[in-house]
């Protein structure tokens, strides 16, 4: 199996596109909603880097959706 056989394992997002359908919401207008800078929400909603549990959930909060609507994870198992 080579790398582009193998599947992307780690913690996921719909963040992009959750903001896009919230009256096409900034990152910076994220960011000060949750209290993170917008560098932290742009490295988020690429996937490189976690969130805390605490802001997993302060971005879900703000799209009104439980975690899992807004987060996935995948094991590679």
């Amino acid at each position: 199996m080579d790398n582009r056989d193998e599947v992307k394992v780690g913690i996921s997002n719909t963040i992009r596109t959750l903001r896009f359908l919230h009256n096409e919401m900034t990152q910076k207008q994220l960011a000060e909603q949750i209290g993170v800078t917008r560098q932290t929400v742009m490295a988020i909603e690429s996937n490189k880097y976690s969130p805390t549990l605490e802001v997993a959930f302060k971005i879900a909060e703000v799209f009104n959706l439980p975690l899992d609507k807004v987060f996935t994870y995948r094991s590679g198992k």
